[in-house]
């Protein structure tokens, strides 16, 4: 992690696109806020797009924009996509190896470009974008199987950052209390964890990482009582 935040504070004002690396839980959208808010660009857009929750009919109305009239139940003035949202700022695109190939044609135009054209438009318009792009898979892998173009894969990983599971950390207990207590403060509450309850937290494999030790601890001060967690107040999994 030390590692990764030192390279990351050499990269974060370099004009190159970052691609991040990471288990599901990891924190990819969180580091990717992080790296913005501490780049010249703080003060412009930060836009999050998820490219597997957004229906593929509608994904590319959504990062592309389009003028009035394009399609029928648009809106009547148009709209601005996500990606023109997002410019001067930074645009973070989570689980890229999602995104539709014929998608993907058009993004590589973006980020060669710099440039976009709105559905329906007639003239391409100008772009500054900042981009980081995460996703959990191998696009190495998706790439050999044909489901992910090879020059979109140069084109955004100018670096490539690597967000280490939370099993492998061996700040475990750092995070530990630092998301319990952002999650007490949440709910109003003093509380500690017993001896025998961080013991147990410090040996889970955490599969579902950080997210996981998140939902975990929110279940336990819920149910915990006295403002002590014990083994008992976690979820039965645990």
């Amino acid at each position: 992690m030390q590692r990764l935040i030192d390279q990351s504070k050499r990269l974060v004002n370099k004009s190159l696109n970052i691609l991040l690396h990471g288990e599901t839980g990891t924190g990819k959208e969180l580091f990717a806020r992080a790296l913005h808010d501490s780049s010249t660009r703080a003060n412009r857009a930060f836009v999050a797009v998820n490219c597997a929750s957004i229906p593929e009919s509608l994904i590319e109305s959504e990062l592309f924009g389009y003028t009035a009239g394009s399609f029928t139940g648009g809106r009547s003035k148009g709209a601005r996509g996500l990606i023109l949202q997002a410019d001067g700022g930074t645009l973070f695109l989570d689980e890229i190896g999602d995104m539709p190939l014929q998608l993907q044609t058009r993004l590589l135009r973006v980020l060669a470009e710099h440039e976009i054209m709105p559905l329906g438009a007639v003239a391409p318009v100008l772009v500054d974008l900042k981009v980081v792009a995460a996703s959990h898979r191998d696009l190495r892998s998706l790439i050999a199987e044909g489901l992910f173009r090879e020059d979109l894969y140069y084109r955004l990983c100018g670096a490539t950052l690597y967000l280490p599971p939370l099993r492998l950390r061996t700040d475990k207990s750092f995070v530990i209390d630092r998301v319990l207590h952002q999650e007490a403060k949440q709910v109003g509450m003093d509380v500690q964890l017993s001896d025998t309850t961080l013991a147990l937290l410090l040996q889970s494999d955490w599969p579902g990482n950080i997210r996981q030790l998140r939902n975990t601890l929110r279940f336990a001060l819920a149910v915990c009582d006295d403002g002590l967690i014990e083994p008992t107040d976690l979820p039965q999994e645990l």
